[in-house]
C-alpha cells in the first residue's frame, strides 16, 4: 500500500493540535507541581497513558503521576525522580534517570517514540499460525543487536506443529547463536526452560498479532488479574491501562514488559553500520569485498557472494540484508 502523504495545510493543522495539547499538559503538570511536597523519590514507570504515568515506589506502592514536558519522553521501564502531591497516591515526575537503552516504535511518518526502556532481553514470539515471517524477525534482531541485549526466539503454539518444515522454523538462527525455544501456553511443562530464561531479566515480549502473546502472559503470571486490578484502581483508567506497554513483575524474579497494542514493527532510520551490526554472522565479511562501495549483487570479488557460493551464510538472510541496505540508500 502506498504511503499517504500529508499536505502542508494538514501538517500545520496537526502541529497546531499537538502544540495545543502540549501546552495544556504543561499547565496541568505545573499546577500539580505547585501542590507537590518538597520531597524527591525514585520510582519505576509501570505504564503510560497520555500524560499520565503509573509509578511504582521502593515499597511497591503505585502512584498516578503527571510529568513535565521539559524532561523529555517518559516510557515504560524508565527510572524517574518524582514528588508526591497532597492528593493520595498522586505526584509529579520531575526528572528521568539516564537510560541504559530504549526500544523505539516508528510510525508511518518515520517519527520514533520510545516503547520501553532499560530492557535486557527481547523475546520474539512466533507461532505456526499466522505464518512466521523471517523478515520481521530480522527487524527485531537488528533492534536487539543495536541495543546490546539478548534475543530469544520463542515458537509458541508448539502443539500445532505437525510437519518437519514447521519443526525447522528459524533453525538457521539457532545455528548462528540465537536461542530458539518451542513452547505452548496450554502445556505448563513446556514453559519450564522459558521461565528460567526470564529470571533476573527485564524482558520485552514482541511479535505479530495472533501468536498467542496474551495466553503466554496469563500462563506466566498467575496473579495477572491482581496486578492489573492494582494499576486500574490507582489510575481509574480501567481497561485502557493495559492497552499501553505495561511492566509486570514475574513471580520467580525479573520483569516482563508486554508491548500491548503494537501490531507492527518498523526499524525507522538507522545507519549502515547499525544494519551491519544486526547481522552477526555477516560481520566477518564486511570490508572484505574488492570494492568499498560494493552492493553485494554482481560485483566481482564480493566477499558475501563468495560466502553464499560456499554455503557459509543463509541466502535468505543476505537477501534481507540487501533489502534493508537498498532502503537505506
Amino acid at each position: 500500500m502506498a504511503k499517504r502523504r500529508l499536505t502542508d495545510q494538514q501538517k500545520r493543522r496537526i502541529a497546531h493540535i499537538q502544540q495545543t495539547r502540549q501546552d495544556k499538559m504543561a499547565k496541568r503538570a505545573d499546577h500539580a507541581l505547585q501542590n507537590a511536597q518538597d520531597i524527591e523519590k525514585k520510582g519505576l514507570v509501570i505504564t503510560r497513558h497520555g500524560q499520565n504515568v503509573l509509578i511504582e515506589d521502593s515499597q511497591g506502592d503505585i502512584h498516578l503521576c503527571l510529568f513535565r514536558q521539559n524532561i523529555g519522553d517518559i516510557t515504560c521501564g524508565d527510572q524517574v525522580i518524582w514528588q508526591p502531591t497532597n492528593e493520595e497516591n498522586k505526584g509529579v515526575v520531575v526528572g528521568r534517570i539516564e537510560r541504559k537503552n530504549a526500544l523505539y516504535r516508528t510510525n508511518f511518518s518515520g517519527e520514533g517514540k520510545p516503547l520501553a526502556a532499560n530492557i535486557s532481553q527481547m523475546v520474539i514470539i512466533s507461532a505456526p499460525e499466522p505464518e512466521p515471517s523471517e523478515y520481521l524477525l530480522d527487524q527485531y534482531l537488528i533492534a536487539a543487536e543495536n541495543l546490546d541485549i539478548k534475543a530469544l526466539i520463542l515458537m509458541n503454539k508448539a502443539d500445532l506443529i505437525k510437519t518437519n518444515e514447521q519443526k525447522n522454523y528459524f533453525k538457521y538462527y539457532q545455528d548462528i547463536g540465537y536461542q530458539r525455544l518451542f513452547v505452548s501456553a496450554l502445556d505448563p511443562d513446556s514453559l519450564t526452560t522459558f521461565r528460567q530464561q526470564l529470571k533476573n531479566e527485564c524482558s520485552i515480549f514482541v511479535g505479530q498479532s495472533g501468536v498467542g502473546k496474551s495466553s503466554l502472559i496469563n500462563a506466566l503470571l498467575p496473579d495477572l488479574s491482581i496486578q492489573v486490578g492494582r494499576l486500574s484502581h490507582v489510575s481509574k483508567l480501567g481497561r485502557h491501562t493495559t492497552s499501553s506497554t505495561t511492566l509486570y513483575h514475574l513471580p520467580e524474579s525479573g520483569e516482563l514488559i508486554d508491548s500491548a497494542g503494537v501490531r507492527s514493527f518498523r526499524l525507522g532510520k538507522i545507519k549502515p553500520y547499525q544494519l551491519e551490526k544486526g547481522f552477526r554472522e555477516l560481520s566477518q565479511y564486511f570490508g572484505q569485498c574488492k570494492f568499498n562501495n560494493c552492493q553485494h549483487e554482481s560485483e566481482p570479488h564480493c566477499a558475501l557472494s563468495a560466502a553464499i557460493a560456499a554455503g557459509k551464510i543463509n541466502p535468505q538472510r543476505l537477501a534481507h540484508f540487501k533489502r534493508f541496505l537498498s532502503e537505506l540508500t
